[in-house]
């Protein structure tokens, strides 16, 4: 946090919307902390308030437009790759197609608070075709309401937080050791997270030349083959494996209620 005070004092503006731009594109920059950062120099007077608001708002926005595009155009194989990031691409994609399910346009307003639906949901909106105006409108709402909520509290508790730093340039081991203790337990926490997902690859899979060939004897009669692919993936006009039928992931306890117990269940995704 010293280094990012320095820095935003030395320069100010294009720090900040470089920050923001590269946060909303997906890279682990703590825009957040910039921003309440420079909230904390425009109450000394070292930059404005108002340009801080306007660039950090701009910038965010610039970036979601981009991935929106990149979205409208790769569809969810953008969502895809940034999911790989996490531990469990699949949960990744459907915790943020669950938001616009029960919000739609809503998310947008609320997104950036969220650490993966910021990131998720400018592609998510453009992959379902969202209006260009539409999305400009709230995701500028949103960004502004996460810019204000940083900006005001650096603004109004800059004192706190120059006290902060002055308290890590005196305790700077200190704080480097917190860091470090910090960073391992992350670090074990995601290899934890790693290897429990892990356990789901022993679910048991077919070829899909397997599947034709089943389809195509007698064990037909006693299969039963569902599309669980996830929203983004799937509209009422896709094409399906003859006979199939559709499951909604999203809605998986009630659509189990319905499924045959003495058929054998064949699931396909993307």
């Amino acid at each position: 946090m010293n280094n990012l005070l320095s820095l935003i004092s030395h320069h100010g503006y294009l720090l900040l919307a470089l920050v923001c731009f590269a946060e909303a594109l997906g890279l682990p920059l703590p825009a957040a902390l910039a921003i309440l950062t420079a909230g904390a120099a425009a109450a000394y007077g070292g930059l404005h308030f108002y340009l801080v608001f306007g660039i950090a708002v701009l910038s965010l926005v610039c970036g979601d437009v981009l991935l929106y595009f990149m979205g409208r155009v790769s569809g969810w194989a953008l969502l895809g790759f940034l999911c790989r990031l996490s531990a469990n691409p699949e949960t990744c994609i459907l915790r943020s197609a669950e938001y616009f399910y029960r919000r739609g346009k809503q998310t947008l307003l609320f997104a950036k608070f969220i650490p993966g639906i910021n990131t998720m949901s400018p592609p998510l909106a453009g992959s379902m075709k969202m209006r260009l105006q539409d999305f400009l409108q709230f995701d500028a709402l949103g960004a502004s309401f996460y810019v204000a909520a940083y900006s005001i509290a650096g603004f109004l508790f800059s004192g706190a937080l120059r006290a902060i730093t002055r308290g890590l340039r005196s305790a700077g081991f200190a704080a480097e050791v917190i860091f470090a203790i910090g960073l391992l337990c992350y670090l074990v926490y995601r290899i934890w997270v790693y290897r429990k997902y892990r356990l789901l690859d022993v679910i048991p899979r077919i070829p899909a030349e397997e599947l034709a060939r089943r389809l195509a004897s007698e064990a037909a009669a006693n299969m039963l083959i569902a599309d669980v692919r996830s929203h983004g993936y799937y509209d009422a006009e896709s094409e399906r494996i003859a006979g199939s039928i559709r499951i909604e992931p999203n809605n998986l306890i009630e659509e189990v209620k319905n499924l045959p117990k003495d058929r054998e269940i064949y699931l396909y995704c993307t």
